[in-house]
């Protein structure tokens, strides 16, 4: 991702950001009465809205800044979602054992790592490509290896082991992650007189998807 700035959206203006996962489903009815639904996409898009963060001038210089830097749309950037930003539940330590990342053939040495998402009735696979440096806990077969023996690249999300897994091992991860996205507007509408009497700016921010 050539576009990609490796920084971060400013984790004070994050919190109270709203938004979540979006995702595309064609519906078409049929003469029965039936509908046949299909989704022609088979990852989510997350979509989100900061405004709500910025409640302050010296905040509201901050976002001016950020989105200047980043050249309004040009430049995709990191965002940490409030609701949904480690490998497991927001209240919880990542553990090392959280997500079951591939199974090992006592060759590959990379593997990538994932978010699932499972109930009774589905499950999703969520790649995860900004993991946050130095978050990141690896296990094989529930056992917690030293951070010496694999690497992380965290552009990519790619977890890279100085030994390849011995076969039909287990390997799980436990980390930190970002969200990459970028503005979804190339002008910031403000005014003054309107901050000041406590209107939420829009800030709408769109997840740039760095996967197939």
């Amino acid at each position: 991702m050539p576009d990609f700035h490796n920084v971060r959206f400013p984790v004070s203006l994050a919190f109270g950001a709203s938004g979540g996962p979006s995702r595309r489903t064609d519906i078409t009815a049929l003469a029965s009465g039936m509908e046949h639904r299909n989704s022609p996409h088979a990852h989510s898009r997350r979509r989100y809205n900061a405004g709500a963060g910025v409640k302050t001038l010296g905040k509201l210089h901050d976002l001016i800044a950020f989105f200047e830097a980043r050249f309004g749309q040009l430049h995709s950037f990191r965002f940490r979602d409030p609701l949904d930003f480690k490998s497991c539940k927001p209240d919880d330590v990542p553990a090392p054992t959280d997500q079951i990342i591939g199974t090992g053939d006592g060759t590959a040495t990379t593997f990538k790592l994932i978010k699932s998402y499972v109930d009774a009735a589905g499950a999703y696979e969520r790649p995860i490509t900004k993991p946050v440096s130095g978050t990141v806990k690896c296990a094989l077969n529930g056992v917690e290896i030293l951070a010496s023996e694999f690497t992380v690249d965290e552009l990519s999300g790619e977890v890279e082991f100085s030994v390849p897994p011995p076969q039909d091992s287990v390997i799980s991860c436990g980390f930190e992650f970002d969200v990459p996205v970028r503005f979804d507007i190339d002008q910031l509408d403000v005014s003054l007189e309107a901050f000041g009497a406590g209107q939420v700016i829009n800030i709408p921010l769109i997840e740039v998807l760095d996967h197939a």
